[in-house]
C-alpha cells in the first residue's frame, strides 16, 4: 500500500533541517532566501546568494503483512493461563492487541488485527514537528478502552498520551529527567497488583522499577532499583505473560545474539527469577518487539525484524516461557518502519542522512531506507549555487531528530532556515573543523565540536532549538594529529554519542562519550589501520534500523563502502566492509 503525504505541518517552521523525514527525501522543501543572517538577539551579517530547491513530495511505502489469524483457545488446556489478559497494544478498542510503529515519513500508524491490509495513522501529539526518541504502550490507563502510550523527548521528558479509536490523542501526564536513561520499556505487571510497570536503564546498568499507579495523571510510583550489570544487553523487550502465570517477563539479548528470558516474580523489590538462557543467533534480528497476544492463545510473541525488513514472529511456550518456532510474516518491507513501539534496542535520533556538494558547486541529498542503504540523490540546490561553500551538516541541533545544513560564511556560522537563513555566531572561521556528533553533555540536545588550526578541539552545548550555542568548553589540545573527526550517534552501545577520529598514519581512534560536558570523552581505544586508503568518511547516523550509528567511507577512486556498527566491543566496533557503488569522488564535500 503506498501513499502521498499532503498536507503535513513542517517539523519546525523555522527551520530546514526540520523537513527531512524520508517522506519529505526528495521533497516538500522550502526555497532558503539569501541577503541577510539575522541571529536571536537582532545582529546579522550578509550571507551568499544560496538557494534551496523546493520538490515535490515522494511517494512512501508503509510495511506490508497480515497479522496471523487467530488461534482457538481451549479450555481444557491447564498448561496456561486461560484468562484473557489486558493488552497493552490495544489501540482500536476491540480487544484484540495491535501493532503501533512509525513510517519514514515521521507519521504513526496502527496495523490492526481485525483489518491488517488498512493501516489507520495515529495523531500522536507533537508540538512543533517533535520527532519522539521512543515510544512505549501501557495499555489503558485513562480508562477509554483504548491502549496509552510513553512518549518519550528527546531531551528527557517522558510523557503518558491517551490514544483514541479515532486516532486522536490527548496528554495526561508529563515527566522530566529521564534522558539519565539509555533504555525505558513497559514490562506488563511484574509485582501481581494488576497494573503495568515500567523498567528503566541507566547508561551503567543500573535497572530501576517504576511500579504502575493505574492513574493517568500520575501513572508511576518512586523508582525502586531492581539490578546492576544490565549494561551487557543491547535488547530488552517487555512482554505481559509468556508462561502462564498471570505476570509481565523480560527477554534480553546480548549483542553476540543470546537471548535470555526472565520470569515475573510478583516482588517488586526483586521482579525477575534467575535468567534463563532460551536461544542463540538471535543477533540476525536488528530489532525485537512483543505487540502482546496477537494470535489470542493468552500468551505474547516476540517480533523479530532482520536488516532487510523481513518480520518474523515467535510464540511463546506455555510453562517455560521458550520462544517457539518462528514464523514468516513479512518477507521485506518492515524496513519502512522508523520506529515500532516497544522495539527493544536503544533508541536512536539525530540523524539518518547525509550531505554532498559536487565539484559543480551543488547540494544533493541521500536518506537513509533503514536497511543498510541509500536512497537516489535528491537535488537540493540550484546547479553551482553553492561553490566554494563550506558546509556541515551536524545531528540535529533542535528536537526533530533530523540533521541540520550549516555554513561558515566570512566567519560567520549560518544555519539556514525555510524563511531567512539564521545567523548562529561570529569569529567560526577559526576553526578548520565543525563535528556535530549529537549529545556530549546528556541533556538530550544535539552539541557541536569545533577544532581550531592549532588543534584544540572546544565543544559548544547546543541550546536545543538550533538558535545558538552555549559559552564553548575546552576538551583538550593535540587534536590537529587527526584528519578527520566524525561521528554521529551510539557506537559503543551505552547509548552515548561517541566520536571517531583518525590520523593522517590511517589509524582510526575511537572517543566513547561520557556524557559530562566537561569531560565529554573517555580515553581513546585504537580500533583499526588501514584507514588512509579513503579520502573521506562519513557519518551517516544509523542506516540499519538498530539504533546504532554507522560509517561510511570513500576511496579516492569513488568507491563507497559501508561499515555498520556491531556493539560487540570497542576495540573491534564494526562489520567487514560492504561496497555501495562508485561515483563518489564527484563530492568534494560528503557529511
Amino acid at each position: 500500500m503506498a501513499f502521498h503525504r499532503t498536507g503535513r505541518a513542517h517539523a519546525r517552521a523555522r527551520r530546514l533541517a526540520s523537513c527531512t523525514a524520508l517522506a519529505l527525501a526528495s521533497g516538500l522543501l522550502l526555497t532558503g532566501t539569501a541577503g541577510t543572517a539575522t541571529a536571536a538577539d537582532g545582529t546579522s551579517a550578509p550571507t551568499p546568494d544560496r538557494t534551496l530547491i523546493e520538490q515535490p513530495a515522494p511517494t512512501v511505502e508503509l510495511p506490508q503483512g497480515q497479522l496471523p489469524k487467530k488461534r482457538n483457545r481451549l479450555s481444557t488446556d491447564t498448561t496456561q493461563n486461560t484468562t484473557p489478559g489486558p493488552t497493552r497494544h490495544d489501540f482500536t478498542g476491540d480487544g484484540w492487541s495491535d501493532l503501533l510503529y512509525r513510517g519514514l515519513d515521521g507519521n504513526y500508524y496502527v496495523k490492526r488485527s481485525e483489518d491488517p491490509a488498512n493501516d489507520i495513522q495515529l495523531g500522536l501529539s507533537t508540538s512543533g514537528g517533535v520527532k519522539f526518541k521512543d515510544v512505549i504502550p501501557v495499555g489503558d490507563q485513562n480508562g477509554d478502552g483504548t491502549a496509552d502510550v510513553l512518549t518519550l523527548h528527546p531531551y528527557g521528558s517522558l510523557t503518558l498520551t491517551g490514544t483514541y479509536g479515532s486516532g486522536s490523542s490527548y496528554t495526561y501526564w508529563s515527566g522530566s529527567g529521564w534522558n539519565i536513561y539509555n533504555k525505558v520499556l513497559s514490562v506488563g505487571d511484574v509485582d501481581g497488583d494488576a497494573k503495568f510497570d515500567v523498567l528503566a536503564r541507566t547508561h551503567a546498568g543500573d535497572l530501576y522499577l517504576y511500579r504502575g499507579t493505574g492513574s493517568a495523571y500520575a501513572p508511576l510510583q518512586t523508582r525502586v532499583k531492581v539490578g546492576t550489570g544490565w549494561h551487557i544487553y543491547d535488547q530488552l523487550v517487555g512482554v505481559s505473560d509468556a508462561n502462564g502465570d498471570g505476570l509481565g517477563d523480560l527477554y534480553a539479548r546480548t549483542p553476540n545474539g543470546d537471548l535470555f528470558f526472565y520470569a515475573g516474580t510478583g516482588n517488586a523489590a526483586a521482579p525477575f527469577k534467575a535468567r534463563v538462557k532460551v536461544g542463540t543467533g538471535w543477533h540476525i534480528y536488528n530489532q525485537l518487539s512483543s505487540s502482546d497476544d496477537i494470535t489470542d492463545d493468552n500468551r505474547p510473541e516476540l517480533l523479530a525484524r532482520t536488516t532487510l525488513g523481513a518480520m518474523y514472529i515467535y510464540g511463546t511456550d506455555a510453562t517455560t516461557g521458550r520462544p517457539t518456532a518462528r514464523v514468516l510474516w513479512s518477507d521485506s518491507s518492515w524496513n519502512n518502519a522508523d520506529l515500532i513501539a516497544g522495539a527493544g534496542g536503544n533508541p536512536g535520533t539525530g540523524k539518518s542522512e547525509i550531505l554532498g556538494l559536487d565539484r559543480n558547486g551543488t547540494l544533493f541529498r541521500y536518506f537513509s531506507r533503514n536497511n543498510g542503504t541509500l536512497t537516489a540523490r535528491a537535488q537540493w540546490s540550484d546547479v553551482g549555487g553553492w561553490a566554494g561553500s563550506r558546509v556541515h551538516f551536524p545531528s540535529s541541533l533542535d528536537d526533530n531528530g533530523h540533521a541540520d545544513l550549516l555554513e561558515v560564511y566570512e566567519g560567520h556560522l549560518i544555519s539556514y532556515a525555510p524563511d531567512e537563513p539564521v545567523l548562529i555566531g561570529r569569529g567560526w572561521g577559526a576553526f578548520n573543523t565543525l563535528t556535530g556528533v549529537g549529545d556530549l553533555t546528556g541533556d538530550g540536545k544535539g552539541d557541536l565540536l569545533a577544532r581550531t588550526s592549532g588543534g584544540v578541539l572546544y565543544l559548544y552545548r547546543g541550546d536545543g532549538q538550533g538558535y545558538a550555542f552555549a559559552g564553548r568548553t575546552s576538551v583538550g589540545s593535540g587534536w590537529g594529529v587527526y584528519n578527520s573527526l566524525v561521528g554521529a550517534g551510539d557506537i559503543t552501545g551505552d547509548g552515548r554519542a561517541d566520536l571517531l577520529a583518525r590520523t593522517s598514519g590511517g589509524t582510526l581512534y575511537l572517543y566513547a562519550g561520557t556524557g559530562n560536558a566537561n569531560a565529554p570523552f573517555k580515553a581513546r581505544v585504537k580500533v583499526g589501520t588501514g584507514w588512509q586508503t579513503y579520502s573521506k568518511l562519513v557519518a551517516p547516523g544509523d542506516i540499519t534500523g538498530d539504533g546504532r550509528a554507522d560509517l561510511l567511507a570513500v576511496t579516492s577512486g569513488g568507491t563507497l563502502y559501508r561499515y555498520i556498527t556491531t556493539h560487540t566491543g570497542t576495540a573491534n566496533p564494526f562489520t567487514t566492509r560492504a561496497n555501495m557503488g562508485t561515483g563518489w569522488n564527484t563530492y568534494t564535500q560528503l557529511h
